[in-house]
């Protein structure tokens, strides 16, 4: 397997000018392949590692951006286009299915955690960044905090919502209006929020179109094993846990926050009335403050 990154292996920072709470840089994570790292705040404060979910035209930087931006004076944030996302590296053959997909990317950012020499960190994971979140809590228990899962995937046996579906076959017929349609099932609020997912969708297709996005998003979601999270393997996992999810999530049934909550030994399970899958944008200021009060152990 090649690695035809879309970013030059390069270390240097640069602050973004368009947002200049945010340094943005390449990481060699080995085997030829970087990661484009966006980071806010300064290092020696307590570690915040934000990983997205899936979906086609999603980047650690449109995910979290907002979020960096609020929590730079207290925290040190780290959000990565994980391997086979933005412009980070994407394999080229992709690995296909999700289970290989997903063995690459957690070895991955374990390496961008070791060069860039953070030894302790809180996840904060989105959907199947959950479930990285999940695995990482697994293979390097003892470097991590606390986690947060925000409508994150790993229940066993969950049926598919039509979103969901929706997400996954979205290069059956690609285009910025299928985007919008596909985005405006992330909010609950689609009025309020209209306006702006219309810019984000234009932002994302133009990701999307990309032919190594298009090729990893292809190699993530064909055929074959779907990694989840059995109640025997949950109770291992010990650390203090809040599972967050929107009630109107029509990407990921708020079943599967239930179940994950009622399976990890010290998880606590909030649940946002009039609020679909992307909590952090939709109820921005919520999940802020429920973030920085979980981190000061008030919640």
């Amino acid at each position: 397997m090649t690695a035809t990154g879309t970013a030059p292996l390069a270390t240097a920072v640069n602050v973004d000018s368009a947002n200049p709470a945010i340094r943005v840089s390449d990481v060699p994570v080995g085997d030829d392949m970087v990661m484009r790292v966006n980071q806010s705040g300064q290092p020696g404060r307590p570690v915040i590692l934000m990983l997205h979910g899936s979906g086609p035209g999603v980047s650690g930087r449109s995910n979290w951006e907002a979020l960096m931006t609020g929590l730079a004076e207290e925290y040190h944030c780290i959000a990565p286009d994980i391997i086979g996302f933005g412009d980070s590296t994407h394999p080229d053959p992709s690995p296909q299915g999700f289970v290989p997909n997903m063995t690459l990317r957690i070895d991955k950012l374990i390496r961008m955690l070791d060069e860039l020499g953070v030894d302790s960190v809180t996840l904060v994971g989105n959907s199947m960044g959950g479930m990285f979140s999940l695995r990482l809590a697994q293979l390097i228990p003892d470097r991590l905090e606390r986690m947060v899962l925000m409508g994150s995937g790993g229940m066993p046996g969950l049926v598919p919502l039509p979103g969901l579906v929706k997400l996954v076959t979205f290069y059956d017929d690609p285009s910025e209006q299928s985007m919008e349609d596909l985005l405006m099932l992330f909010v609950s609020d689609k009025e309020a929020f209209g306006p702006s997912i219309r810019d984000i969708a234009g932002e994302r297709y133009a990701v999307a179109a990309r032919e190594d996005v298009r090729r990893s998003h292809l190699g993530t979601f064909a055929p074959g094993e779907f990694w989840t999270f059995p109640e025997e393997v949950l109770a291992e996992i010990s650390h203090r846990t809040l599972v967050v999810h929107g009630r109107d999530d029509a990407i990921v049934s708020p079943e599967g926050s239930y179940y994950l909550a009622a399976n990890l030994p010290n998880a606590d399970l909030y649940v946002l009335s009039n609020c679909g899958h992307w909590t952090q944008v939709e109820q921005a200021e919520r999940f802020r403050t429920i973030l920085s009060d979980f981190m000061e152990g008030r919640i």
